[in-house]
């Protein structure tokens, strides 16, 4: 029997007449024959609002502790789903992270899945239940909870479908599927029916909030197919897999909060401080007067206390910039100069500025100021997506 793999996100299961829904649809699924595996995530601002608690207790909190209360969000969305299924006519059990084999490494609050081992979930779908699983979160091989990171739950769907053996994963949410890019901010902007892999990686990694870029790579390895959707709708969705969008490119992606640190000295010495704090680098590079260093600091569970640390380790050698923001366009063909050149065209066209650049075969990305972000990615778009 065919095994489906569903991922519903905060804002799908953000109240109970939300919720209610979001179980309609699942029986209906299961009521299609199907075998259904269901991860969730907390519901709503559940995990902000559990974050905010811990700040209440203190402004550094204990990444295992942070690990403990966050993880209990999805917890609640798990036996709450269960129970409206089951009021449905239908048999559905739910498990945590750790009860379904989802096993980590031990980095607390941005944990990598390393293997599922899925013997619980495999067991009760083989007795016809539908199994509900709390995303975000796993165990490490100490036997500690560990929590993926914002955008964790389709981490968690895709591994979990490629452990299963499951025909493909849905991705459900409040967006209809993969658009050439924000919506909110570009009007323009239109819904892609396929996308690659390495398309939706370098889109995912450069702000685009529809999937994690973990998950995407997740499935590129395990050849399953995603398929981005809205909760409350079967028609329409964005399609991610070996298929490219099949445009030059396919979208402009715009990524805020970022940090970029300049520090004096090799830039292994940097790259080791940031990568023993977790931090995931954008970019690490020497550009003749120190090291620089690109990082985004909304995944990080405490980023005044590890500027303090890093303040602390290189003194006066360290210059910190914040809350700046990056325009990424995302396509085939972008490194050339040639599309560099156009690209500062628009930059001078619309009196903006650019404070660095970097490419990719895949990607061209510019570093700016938060205030000239939206009107470059709409004039970007413009000139690169949906030329006139």
């Amino acid at each position: 029997m065919e095994i489906v793999v569903q991922k519903y996100g905060g804002s799908s299961v953000a109240d109970v007449p939300k919720l209610e829904r979001v179980a309609d649809r699942i029986a209906r699924t299961a009521r299609e024959g199907k075998r259904v595996c269901v991860v969730v995530s907390a519901m709503g601002r559940t995990t902000d609002q559990l974050l905010a608690l811990a700040r209440e207790i203190t402004d550094s909190p204990p990444r295992r502790e942070l690990d403990m209360l966050l993880s209990t969000g999805e917890r609640i969305a798990m036996a709450l789903l269960a129970m409206a299924i089951q009021k449905r006519g239908l048999e559905a059990i739910s498990f945590t992270g750790s009860q379904s084999g989802i096993m980590t490494n031990d980095r607390h609050s941005g944990a990598r899945i390393i293997e599922v081992r899925p013997v619980r979930i495999q067991d009760e779908l083989e007795r016809d239940k539908i199994v509900i699983v709390a995303g975000f979160q796993g165990m490490s091989y100490k036997r500690e909870i560990t929590t993926l990171g914002r955008g964790g739950s389709d981490t968690t769907a895709v591994a979990l479908a490629a452990a299963l053996g499951a025909s493909y994963c849905e991705i459900c949410s409040d967006v209809d599927g993969v658009y050439t890019a924000d919506p909110r901010v570009v009007a323009e902007a239109l819904r892609l029916d396929t996308i690659s892999y390495p398309e939706m990686q370098e889109l995912a990694e450069h702000g685009a909030k529809v999937l994690n870029a973990q998950a995407v790579e997740w499935a590129e390895k395990a050849g399953i197919q995603i398929y981005a959707r809205a909760t409350h709708s079967e028609a329409g969705g964005t399609r991610v897999g070996n298929q490219a969008s099949g445009r030059r490119a396919c979208g402009v992606a715009c990524a805020r909060n970022l940090v970029r640190l300049r520090a004096r000295g090799p830039a292994s010495s940097l790259g080791r401080s940031l990568a023993d704090e977790g931090v995931s680098l954008w970019r690490l590079s020497d550009d003749g007067s120190g090291t620089v260093a690109v990082f985004s600091k909304e995944d990080l569970p405490d980023w005044l206390a590890l500027k303090r640390r890093l303040l602390d380790r290189f003194g006066e050698g360290l210059a910190v910039e914040e809350d700046l923001a990056a325009i990424s366009v995302v396509g085939t063909g972008l490194a050339p100069a040639s599309e560099v050149s156009r690209a500062l065209d628009e930059v001078a066209r619309t009196e903006t500025g650019a404070l660095g650049i970097d490419t990719s075969p895949l990607r061209l990305t510019l570093l700016v100021r938060p205030s000239d972000s939206e009107k470059l990615t709409r004039a970007l778009h413009q000139a690169f997506v949906n030329p006139i």
